[in-house]
């Protein structure tokens, strides 16, 4: 009996196989590209949001250093680099931050301008923590948000007293634990809890001393 036609199958069988094993690997490779590049999408997508300019933070420095020299072009010139901002409280939540900040500045008025300044600052916190709020069951955007407002709250440590700054800080750690986590692959999944946001933002009303208005009826 000829060994050629075994031969012939066995080498058949073998490049079967060996076709077999590499669309499983390609595959495999596939999915791993996938979900690597999935994971650095949303890492990007939380990185780059959470690194975006803030204008009132970037103008308030601008702000304070030419009002600590009385230099009020200078004041001018750093308000109109965050001046949307103001404007927006006024036009979304009644809050006329832009007119006294520019009287405050036409009048030279320090405490006016500083005032004005924190004001604008503790509604920005209360504006984001709302935002969180509303995109509770989106993790990556309510944590960004609530990420975000601890910036401007550090901006208020001077203007709140130990205690507040402490109710402050307890607050927002506890907001930020409330909307969740998605977890990985499900692992150490945990969901929101709205009502205990809701109650940690409540706090930090208080300890900011501040509530937000509500939008203005048209």
């Amino acid at each position: 009996m000829s060994l050629k036609p075994i031969i012939q199958l066995t080498q058949i069988d073998t490049k079967k196989a060996a076709k077999k094993t590499a669309i499983n690997r390609n595959l495999a490779s596939l999915l791993f590209s996938f979900f690597v590049l999935l994971f650095s999408a949303q890492s990007f997508a939380y990185s780059y949001a959470a690194a975006g300019k803030e204008p009132l933070i970037e103008g308030r420095e601008a702000l304070l250093k030419a009002l600590s020299a009385s230099d009020y072009s200078a004041v001018q010139t750093a308000y109109d680099s965050m001046q949307k901002e103001f404007v927006y409280f006024n036009e979304h939540h009644g809050l006329a931050v832009d007119k006294q900040m520019q009287t405050a500045i036409t009048n030279k008025d320090q405490q006016g301008v500083a005032r004005a300044l924190t004001t604008t600052i503790k509604a920005e916190v209360m504006r984001r923590l709302e935002g969180a709020e509303q995109n509770i069951n989106e993790y990556q955007v309510a944590k960004v948000l609530v990420v975000k407002s601890k910036l401007f709250i550090d901006l208020l440590a001077a203007d709140l007293t130990a205690d507040n700054r402490q109710k402050a800080d307890i607050a927002i750690r506890g907001a930020l634990a409330s909307i969740g986590n998605p977890g990985v692959f499900g692992v150490g999944q945990k969901p929101a809890d709205l009502t205990r946001y809701i109650e940690y933002r409540t706090n930090l009303q208080v300890a900011l001393q501040f509530t937000l208005p509500d939008a203005p009826t048209k």
